[in-house]
């Protein structure tokens, strides 16, 4: 019975530990999607049209708008100047720059 006992304890105690790595695990490699470095971000006064249109809710006219409107001193001027509306930039804010020569 002991011996039973010690057996049912080993399997619930492994597969405990199991699930517990696996739900760390998981946890740990899920990573928001608008986490980025800042090597990746696009700058809004260099990008060309294509690398612009990758961005949501940004299609041909808002890139082509978004090039003519250049240059911008922050990236909030594309609201400002209504390029993009403030709902498509909320979105994309986290993954542009607007750098400076």
């Amino acid at each position: 019975m002991k011996r039973l006992f010690a057996v049912l304890l080993a399997l619930i105690l492994g597969l405990s530990a199991l699930g517990y790595a696996d739900e760390k695990e998981s946890k740990s490699s899920t990573k928001p999607a608008t986490t980025q470095s800042k090597s990746a971000l696009i700058d809004i006064n260099r990008a060309s049209a294509d690398e612009l249109m990758s961005l949501r809710g940004i299609g041909e006219a808002r890139a082509k708008a978004i090039i003519n409107g250049r240059p911008y001193v922050r990236k909030n001027q594309l609201v400002e100047r209504r390029i993009v509306p403030q709902s498509v930039y909320d979105e994309i804010k986290d993954q542009i720059i607007a750098k400076q020569k």
